[in-house]
C-alpha cells in the first residue's frame, strides 16, 4: 500500500518536472527556439490546433524562426494566433512562409524573464509539496485503518520527504541554469 503511494508520488512529481521543463523551454531567450511556439494554437477549420501540427517550424538563423504551413490557407490564422500570443513578436508573411525575427533582449526584459522563471520554479515547488501532503494524508489513512505498522508509516513518510527534497533540488537547479542562460545572452 505504501509502495503504491510512493510510486504515485514519483509519477506526479516527474510530471511536474516535465511541465516545468516545457515551460522553461518555451520562454523567449533572445534566440530562436521552436519550443517558443509550443503554447500557441491557431483556429483551423473551426478547431483550435497547436501550431506544430499546422506547420513546419525551422530555425535557419540563430534569431529567425520560419513557419511553413502545410496548408497555405492557414497562414492568416497562424499569423493571427502569433499576434494574439504573449510572444510580443510581429510576424512577417510573404504568402508562403511566416518569419519571426527574435529581438535582442533588453536588461529590463531579462529581469522580467528571470522573475517569471523564479515564479514558475516556485509554482512547481508548491505542486511538489502538495503531492507530498496528499501522499502523507494517504499514509495517515492507512495508519488509521490499522493496515500498516508505525515503522512502515515512518519509513514511508521519510521516503516521501526524500523524494520531495530531491525534486525541489532539481527544480532549483533547472531555474538557476535558465536564469544564467537568460542573463548571459
Amino acid at each position: 500500500m505504501i509502495k503504491d503511494t510512493l510510486k504515485l508520488a514519483d509519477e506526479k512529481m516527474n510530471k511536474t518536472i516535465n511541465v516545468l521543463k516545457k515551460e522553461l523551454a518555451s520562454m523567449k531567450a533572445g534566440r530562436a527556439n521552436p519550443a517558443m511556439l509550443d503554447r500557441i494554437e491557431a483556429e483551423y477549420y473551426g478547431a483550435v490546433t497547436p501550431l506544430n501540427q499546422l506547420a513546419n517550424i525551422s530555425v535557419p538563423e540563430s534569431r529567425i524562426l520560419v513557419i511553413q504551413p502545410w496548408d497555405k490557407s492557414s497562414i492568416k490564422a497562424i499569423e493571427k494566433a502569433i499576434l494574439k500570443s504573449d510572444l510580443g513578436i510581429n510576424p512577417s508573411n510573404d504568402g508562403e512562409v511566416i518569419r519571426l525575427a527574435i529581438p535582442e533582449l533588453t536588461e529590463e526584459t531579462r529581469k522580467n524573464i528571470v522573475k517569471n522563471i523564479k515564479k514558475l520554479g516556485e509554482e512547481s515547488k508548491v505542486a511538489i509539496r502538495g503531492i507530498r501532503r496528499d501522499c502523507n494524508d494517504k499514509i495517515k489513512v492507512l495508519k488509521k485503518d490499522g493496515e500498516v505498522s508505525e515503522d512502515e508509516i515512518k519509513k514511508g513518510e521519510d521516503e516521501i520527504q526524500k523524494k520531495t527534497d530531491n525534486f525541489i533540488k532539481e527544480i532549483d537547479k533547472m531555474v538557476e541554469i535558465k536564469e544564467k542562460e537568460i542573463m548571459s545572452i
